[in-house]
């Protein structure tokens, strides 16, 4: 399996099982407020805020990373396309941390959305090498 299928198939669980998590509650999901995110309901795992459309957009990354799997030019493609949007998300949490009022993306978030265009992007690169590796041969 490619180094991008693993690292999305990876994430896209992880992703799927943070958005159904973040439906759990306590202790789980501690109750907390931010005066700069108002519709935060509550924070996953005490750090990163949530409510219920920051949960449902979990699962459609999720899914979405899943559906990635199913080849190696896909899970290229979409690695890129949900590491751009993070890379947006991540400048966005900087300055409006609660998304217009749509759910909290500031706080701890910005650093892994960050993280996760890196790793996502990162993990695309390896596969162009082994391109590039299996042309020269």
């Amino acid at each position: 399996m490619s180094p991008t299928r693993a690292v999305v198939g990876i994430l896209g669980a992880v992703y799927v099982v943070v958005g159904i998590l973040g439906f759990l509650g306590d202790p789980i999901v501690a109750s907390g407020a931010h005066d700069d995110m108002p519709s935060a309901t509550g924070d996953l795992l005490g750090i990163f805020p949530i409510n219920a459309a920051h949960n449902i957009v979990h699962l459609a990354i999720g899914a979405v990373l899943l559906f990635g799997t199913t080849s190696v030019p896909r899970a290229v493609v979409v690695a890129r396309a949900i590491a751009v949007a993070y890379a947006l998300v991540g400048v966005l949490g900087l300055v409006s941390p609660d998304t217009f009022g749509l759910m909290p993306i500031g706080g701890a978030d910005v650093l892994l959305h960050f993280g996760t265009a890196a790793v996502l992007f990162g993990v695309t690169l390896l596969d162009d090498r082994e391109k590039e590796y299996a042309r020269a041969s």
